[in-house]
């Protein structure tokens, strides 16, 4: 394990200096800011997924053979309960998403998840669903054959392996759009645009180069994440379009936000941004804890009248490290805190206690996101 901090040490480095590079590129409007109104609509709806080879639900999910009669009902067969014969049946939950300006007869991608205890979706063919939104109105309807990532296998014995989710597939274009969402941009005469990331130094650079682009003071703040863009005719959809046209041209160096971001479950580190460092002393120690069981065999006497038995016994031993004090004496970049850091060699989930430690210091001048 020791042979391996200072590797780890040395990748999170490599890391943090490539991160560390900032080139003077800037990045698109429309990439650094979203259109209010335009936006996504979330759909859902309720299906049957018929075909499969013995992996859909049973009779311990009554859903699925009453959602069976109904769908056969729907196409005039008329059928008794004690007649159907599930295992290749699935009941199933339908999303997706329809973006915006989408028209009549756009194609959608379509995720289906089992609300059973169907074992598989493979080989699986969804039958024509709905696709509710919000208002309860049907805006696309879903159907197709289903593609599953997962797969899974097991022998007569009872073993098996599996990898990845067979209950979940999608369609890819399987849903078909019946009816459109009426999109609007236009506010009060205006575009607004909203910041991906709020910062009050990137609303005023979104403001300074859309003025520049566009000539006069179209264009104001409104706060930290968002700008208004007036328009000369608010009555005209051309102009809405071709002014989201120009903005989409216009490029910006956006502010980098300094910010380190800590995933407690992998161990995973990863800092971006002005990060900085101020000065500081940092005492680094570990304990190591062995555990070590063995049996041994308790022999009661002969006229005693007891039972021999296994005893299990424990040793617990505990060694503590020798701190590490080391005392830094501040960075300037990211680079130079990552190069600071870097000379204790200790794995990355040390690292982040450190971080975080030196947040709640003061010292760590970052936002700390911990997942």
């Amino acid at each position: 394990m020791r042979r391996l901090l200072p590797r780890l040490a040395a990748a999170l480095l490599t890391l943090c200096l490539l991160l560390g590079v900032r080139p003077a590129r800037a990045d698109r409007l429309l990439d650094l800011c979203d259109v209010v109104g335009m936006r996504d609509n979330q759909l859902i709806g309720y299906g049957v997924v018929v075909g499969l080879n013995g992996t859909g639900d049973d009779v311990s999910a009554p859903f699925a053979m009453q959602s069976l009669r109904s769908l056969l009902r729907r196409l005039g067969v008329q059928i008794d309960a004690g007649q159907l014969r599930l295992r290749n049946v699935a009941a199933v939950l339908v999303t997706a998403n329809i973006p915006a300006y989408v028209r009549s007869g756009g194609r959608l991608d379509v995720t289906v998840s089992s609300v059973g205890n169907a074992r598989s979706l493979r080989g699986g063919v969804l039958a024509q669903t709905p696709l509710r939104g919000a208002d309860r109105r049907v805006y696309a309807a879903a159907q197709g054959a289903l593609i599953v990532g997962g797969f899974e296998a097991g022998g007569a014995s009872g073993g098996g392996l599996q990898a990845g989710a067979t209950n979940t597939a999608r369609i890819p274009g399987g849903g078909l759009v019946e009816r459109e969402i009426k999109t609007s941009i236009e506010q009060e005469g205006s575009l607004t645009l909203a910041l991906k990331q709020p910062g009050f130094l990137s609303a005023s650079r979104v403001v300074e180069a859309i003025n520049k682009e566009l000539g006069g003071e179209q264009a104001r703040a409104v706060d930290a994440g968002a700008v208004k863009v007036k328009l000369a005719n608010p009555k005209d959809a051309q102009e809405a379009v071709q002014l989201l046209a120009k903005l989409s041209a216009i490029e910006i160096a956006a502010d980098a936000v300094a910010r380190v971001v800590i995933n407690e479950r992998t161990g995973t580190v990863v800092a971006g941004g002005d990060v900085r460092l101020l000065p500081v002393a940092i005492a680094q120690g570990g304990i190591t804890i062995q555990v070590r069981e063995r049996a041994e065999v308790s022999q009661p006497g002969v006229l005693s009248g007891g039972q021999t038995k296994v005893v299990p016994q424990s040793e617990v031993e505990a060694q503590e490290a020798i701190p590490q004090v080391a005392y830094l004496q501040g960075a300037a970049s990211l680079a130079e805190v990552a190069q600071a850091l870097s000379s204790f060699g200790v794995s990355p989930r040390e690292l982040a206690s450190i971080l975080q430690a030196l947040k709640a210091a003061g010292a760590l001048r970052a936002e700390i996101v911990v997942q």
